[in-house]
């Protein structure tokens, strides 16, 4: 397991001002990412280093956005004024997570611009939702040159997170030490304040650490 990404939901100025703000501050010029038909969502990226990146995300009028737990996570983190949404952990192999929540997987996907179908499973956004800390897990079921990171190459480092919550806690969800998944990151726990999740999250940069 690894960290795969971190989810940042659109201010109220909408996804293409909230993603060119965090990409100056970043010196990542942004990759379009596409919409996700069964989420009522849609994102851009911003590739980092370490197979790792950042994804800026929007939800959509779309009924699929009212029924999809992804989208309705988007829309309240969105509705309360965006920010971060949370983290994500790639995992290899998602049946024993089925297993711990009763429930399959979901699949997801968006269209390159040539056709191309970047296709994943996930599973843990309901976690996410009643508790912000939790991280959700995924599988990519395409070609490792499809994964978001692989759109750009930068070299811009995810290289820590504040998190408000319990290592202890996101153990246990995710059935081993956090602490393996984190890897190298510099990762500060804070206690809640309110709603527990991610508060900040830095990026070593060409021009210095930047903490967003």
């Amino acid at each position: 397991m690894n960290l795969d990404h971190v989810s940042f939901a659109a201010q109220p100025d909408g996804l293409e001002a909230t993603t060119e703000r965090i990409a100056n501050r970043l010196g990542i010029e942004p990759v379009k990412g596409g919409v996700h038909p069964r989420f009522g969502t849609r994102n851009m990226i911003l590739p980092l280093t370490d197979h790792q990146y950042v994804e800026v995300v929007t939800v959509l009028e779309h009924p699929a956005a009212e029924k999809a737990p992804f989208g309705q996570a988007v829309r309240a983190r969105s509705d309360a004024g965006g920010g971060w949404l949370g983290w994500v952990v790639e995992v290899p192999d998602l049946a024993p997570f089925e297993a711990k929540l009763g429930r399959p997987s979901v699949p997801g996907g968006r269209l390159f611009p040539d056709g191309r179908q970047l296709e994943w499973h996930q599973i843990g956004v309901k976690g996410l939702i009643s508790d912000p800390q939790l991280p959700f897990m995924v599988h990519f079921d395409s070609e490792d040159e499809m994964h978001p990171s692989q759109a750009r190459i930068t070299d811009v480092r995810l290289s820590g997170m504040e998190i408000a919550g319990s290592p202890d806690r996101v153990t246990e969800w995710l059935g081993g030490p956090v602490e393996d998944v984190l890897g190298s990151l510099d990762v500060t726990w804070c206690a809640p304040n309110g709603t527990p999740g991610v508060m900040a999250v830095s990026f070593d940069t060409p021009d210095g650490t930047v903490t967003i």
